[in-house]
């Protein structure tokens, strides 16, 4: 059985069980993290020494970073949630690697702002926010006449951006239409692994 520490409240924690949900894999999820300040403690750095979280344990094995997570459970349980080979691996890790890089910054700045008022809203904040709006519109492109990130199905690269995306498309910022990138987001959120893993209950089909 996995072992999860992390917080169910946390997005890169949320990729880890939309994962862990989706392959049917036996887990236990323990609170760890911000509102827990249990991630300080030397038993927990000894295992991750960023004190950040998600940390899985498997056994002997323990594995920190969310993605990298990803990279090792479908490697173990479930090899069709990548690529097959070299070329395909990286159609589906460079989506993975674009969040981190490219969209998550302004993804935090946006979170950390959600309840600025617009005179506190700095010049920093608004360019970061006006980053993240031009990187949506990036995978909203991608994402046109697609149902999936990559190989059309399923793979990490989705499990691995649904959390952060649904959260992205749901701030009140000024961006641009993202009609793509909401129907690929409301295709996840009808997943059960993906309602299970975000607390929140599956659309009814119409």
């Amino acid at each position: 059985m996995y072992k999860l520490l992390g917080r169910s409240t946390s997005g890169n924690v949320q990729k880890v069980l939309f994962m862990l949900e989706e392959t049917g894999a036996s887990y236990e999820r323990q609170d760890y993290g911000r509102q827990f300040e249990n991630t300080a403690t030397a038993e927990y750095k000894a295992l991750n020494p960023t004190s950040k979280v998600p940390t899985l344990v498997d056994g002997e094995t323990v594995i920190w970073e969310s993605n990298t997570i990803l990279r090792y459970l479908a490697a173990k349980d479930a090899p069709t949630l990548n690529g097959s080979t070299p070329a395909e691996k990286t159609e589906v890790e460079r989506w993975m690697d674009f969040l981190l890089a490219a969209v998550n910054p302004g993804y935090l700045a946006a979170f950390k702002g959600a309840k600025l008022t617009p005179e506190e809203q700095t010049a920093e904040y608004k360019e970061a926010v006006k980053d993240l709006a031009a990187q949506l519109k990036i995978i909203d492109g991608h994402l046109a006449g697609k149902s999936f990130f990559a190989l059309g199905r399923l793979t990490i690269a989705d499990i691995a951006n649904a959390p952060i995306l649904k959260r992205c498309i749901d701030f009140k910022i000024d961006r641009p239409s993202l009609p793509n990138l909401e129907a690929w987001v409301a295709a996840m959120a009808s997943r059960a692994a993906f309602a299970t893993a975000t607390g929140a209950a599956a659309p009814k089909a119409a």
